[in-house]
């Protein structure tokens, strides 16, 4: 690959580790996504657009109906009880909270081509910090090492971004140089119980993201799940890097090491390959099915590409194709 179509880095990055400046760099990148205009999430989906959630109204009380009140809001049930009109009254949503789960743990700490999942993951948990504070909401996070966890609670305008995103830069470093320390910590805490904090941590009618390459979720979470679900919104953002699925112009001999096994590959081999990708097509049959069956969004975040690059190539393809379905018309 030559490298006039080498993706470049994004601003103060390496690619490995993380910095304040490079994730500052978002702060301004934020106004392309303020209302009205498209959602980062239905730019994330290329094609796949998915309806933005703006401010809404929170149900308050039900009272006898009076005129002038908005038929719309006869509550129905209430009515044919009693036998006499009732309407629901709603207060309006004037904040509604973003919390952050990002994965930094082992698997997260892996790249191939232009920078570490993990890296992928604070540049767009950043972009999403400064977006929820220009929105008016509260942003808070919390950090999985896959020892350890990281509370950040939800705070309000500037502090709430710049808490997240040095709280994201320490446990990178740390992370990183614990990886390249001779001594590894022997307790290992489970996913599980990050689910388990941020259902204690996050407020209910929170939007809640979670960054992650889900090797460490199991169908065991998917109870976890459900009951954050039942009071706020989740969407998913998998992290992954196509070496994963066994895509790679390398084609010599590699160590590769994780938090349970190290291993020699031999990426000429057609059956490394193969095997890399059906592993990872099985980890994707699960998350899709997961997803599915709690109905919340899953939208991928490749490694190997620059955030705003990926945003930017998903909204060039909308206006591609608005622009060919229009000559056609």
């Amino acid at each position: 690959m030559t490298d006039s179509v080498t993706p470049a880095l994004p601003p103060h990055s390496d690619g490995v580790n993380l910095c304040l400046a490079e994730l500052l760099h978002y702060k301004n990148k934020t106004v392309r996504w303020l209302p009205p205009a498209q959602s980062v999430w239905s730019q994330l989906n290329g094609h796949h657009q998915s309806r933005r959630k703006g401010r809404g109204m929170n149900f308050s009380e039900v009272r006898p109906y009076q005129p002038g009140d908005d038929i719309r809001a006869i509550d129905w049930r209430v009515t044919a009880r009693t036998g006499k009109t009732h309407t629901k009254l709603f207060t309006e949503e004037r904040e509604q909270p973003v919390m952050l789960l990002v994965d930094m743990s082992a698997s997260m700490q892996f790249g191939s081509q232009l920078m570490l999942k993990s890296v992928q993951a604070a540049h767009f948990a950043s972009l999403l910090s400064w977006l929820a504070v220009s929105e008016q909401d509260r942003i808070g996070a919390m950090i999985y090492t896959g020892s350890t966890l990281i509370e950040c609670k939800p705070t309000a305008r500037q502090q709430g971004p710049l808490r997240v995103i040095n709280a994201l830069i320490d446990a990178h470093r740390q992370h990183l140089m614990l990886s390249h320390s001779a001594t590894q910590p022997q307790t290992r805490l489970p996913f599980a119980d990050a689910l388990k904090h941020l259902h204690h941590l996050c407020p209910k009618g929170s939007e809640i993201v979670i960054l992650s390459d889900f090797y460490q979720l199991a169908m065991t979470d998917k109870r976890r799940l459900s009951q954050l679900r039942q009071h706020n919104r989740i969407q998913f953002v998998q992290l992954f890097d196509p070496l994963e699925s066994g895509q790679t112009a390398f084609s010599g001999t590699a160590y590769v090491a994780d938090q349970e096994k190290t291993a020699w590959l031999d990426f000429s081999s057609q059956k490394t390959r193969q095997g890399l990708n059906e592993q990872y097509q099985q980890l994707q049959a699960f998350l899709h099915s997961l997803c599915k069956s709690l109905a919340i969004p899953l939208h991928p975040l490749s490694a190997a590409i620059p955030l705003m690059m990926q945003l930017g190539m998903a909204q060039n393809g909308r206006n591609a194709e608005s622009g060919n379905n229009g000559s056609a018309s």
